[in-house]
C-alpha cells in the first residue's frame, strides 16, 4: 500500500473518530466556605458534593470549613473564595465596609439561633428576671430586636463565652444557642431536657445558611453560580429525604469531633422544625428567598440602628433569579 496513502486513511479515520466522540470538558472550579466546623447544618453541601450532585453540573467544587477565626467575607473579597455561607445581617452589614457581598439563595428558611432556658420556663417572656448569656455576634444582632419585642434589658445580660457550664450550675440562667448544638451539649451533659426558644418561630425574620457571592462573581460567573445553587439545594433534599451517610462521611472527615449521634440529632431537629423544607421552600423551592422576607429582615435593621440605609440599597443585597428557576421541591 501506498504510504502517503496509508497515512491519508489513517489521518481521516482518527478525524472522524474524533468527530463521532463528545468532546469532554473539564470541570469548573468552585470555593465554598462554610460557617463553622462542618456539622448537620451543612449536610446539604457535603452531600452534594459526596453524591457527586456536584460533579454533574459541571461544577469541581472545594468546600472549605469555617471557624472562630475565619473571616469568611475577607476570604471572599481576597479573592479565596467564590461564595460564602452567609447570613442576612452580616452580609447586609458587610456594605457599609465597602464589601459588596449578595444573597443568592438560603437553605435554612429559619435563622437556627434559639434561646436554651431550664425546663421550667416554658415561654419567653418569662425570662425577663433571668440572667441571659449573649455573645459579641447576638449583641449587634439579634439582641436589640429581643430587647424590643420581650422587655429584656442590658442590666440582665452577661457575656456567653461558649460554655455550658454557666447555665447547667445555675437555674436563674438562659442562654443563647445554634438549634443542634447546645441544646444536644446539655441534654448530653446535664442530663436535663431544656426549654429551647428558637428566635425565628417568635418573629425574628433572617435566612440563614445562605449562598453569599461577590456581585463581581455574579456579573463573571453566572452560570456557575446557579449550576451551584441547584446543586446545593438538591444535596439538601437527598440529606434530609434519603441516606445521610455519604455526607456524615464527609462531615466527619472535616471534622473528626462530630459524632454520629449529634449528626442524628442534628438532622432529626432540622426535619422537626422545618427550617429547611418549610415556610416558603414548601411552595416555592428549597432555598427560595422572597423580596418579602428581605425587605423585612432589611427594615427590622434599620429599626434598631443596626445598618444605615443611605449607605445599603435594599435592592443590591440580593437577587433571587438565581434560585426562583431551581424549584427543587421538598
Amino acid at each position: 500500500m501506498n504510504k502517503r496513502f496509508q497515512r491519508t486513511s489513517l489521518a481521516l479515520v482518527a478525524s472522524s473518530a474524533l468527530m463521532c466522540t463528545p468532546l469532554s470538558h473539564a470541570a469548573e472550579k468552585f470555593v465554598y466556605v462554610t460557617n463553622w466546623y462542618a456539622q448537620a447544618e451543612h449536610g446539604g453541601f457535603y452531600q452534594a458534593q459526596a453524591t457527586g450532585l456536584y460533579a454533574k453540573a459541571g461544577l469541581d467544587v472545594t468546600l472549605k470549613m469555617g471557624g472562630p477565626q475565619v473571616n469568611i467575607m475577607q476570604l471572599m473579597l481576597a479573592g479565596q473564595a467564590d461564595c460564602v455561607m452567609g447570613y442576612d445581617v452580616q452580609t447586609i452589614q458587610s456594605w457599609e465596609q465597602g464589601i459588596k457581598a449578595v444573597t443568592v439563595a438560603a437553605a435554612f428558611q429559619k435563622d437556627p439561633v434559639v434561646l436554651i432556658a431550664h425546663p421550667d420556663v416554658k415561654q419567653l417572656p418569662e425570662l425577663k428576671n433571668r440572667t441571659l448569656l449573649i455573645g459579641s455576634a447576638g449583641m449587634v444582632t439579634y439582641w436589640p430586636w429581643l430587647k424590643a419585642k420581650f422587655g429584656f434589658t442590658d442590666s440582665q445580660m452577661r457575656p456567653y463565652t461558649f460554655n455550658i457550664q454557666p447555665f447547667l450550675a445555675d437555674k436563674n440562667i438562659a442562654q443563647q444557642g445554634y438549634l443542634a448544638s447546645e441544646p444536644f451539649a446539655i441534654l448530653k451533659e446535664g442530663k436535663l431536657k431544656p426549654s429551647v426558644f428558637m428566635l425565628a418561630d417568635e418573629g425574628w425574620p433572617p435566612y440563614a445558611t445562605a449562598v453569599v457571592c461577590m456581585d463581581k462573581t455574579l456579573k463573571e460567573r453566572p452560570k456557575a453560580v446557579a449550576a451551584f445553587v441547584k446543586a446545593s439545594m438538591e444535596g439538601w433534599k437527598s440529606y434530609l429525604t434519603g441516606d445521610p451517610s455519604p455526607a456524615n462521611t464527609l462531615i466527619k472527615k472535616d471534622n473528626p469531633n462530630m459524632t454520629d449521634e449529634q449528626l442524628a440529632y442534628g438532622i432529626a431537629t432540622l426535619k422537626d422544625t422545618g427550617t429547611v423544607m418549610g415556610g416558603d421552600a414548601a411552595k416555592l423551592g428549597i432555598g427560595i428567598i422572597t423580596d418579602e422576607r428581605m425587605k423585612q429582615t432589611y427594615d427590622m435593621l434599620v429599626k434598631h440602628k443596626l445598618v444605615d440605609p443611605t449607605k445599603v440599597p435594599l435592592k443590591q443585597i440580593y437577587r433571587t433569579d438565581f434560585i426562583a428557576p431551581a424549584k427543587v421541591m421538598p
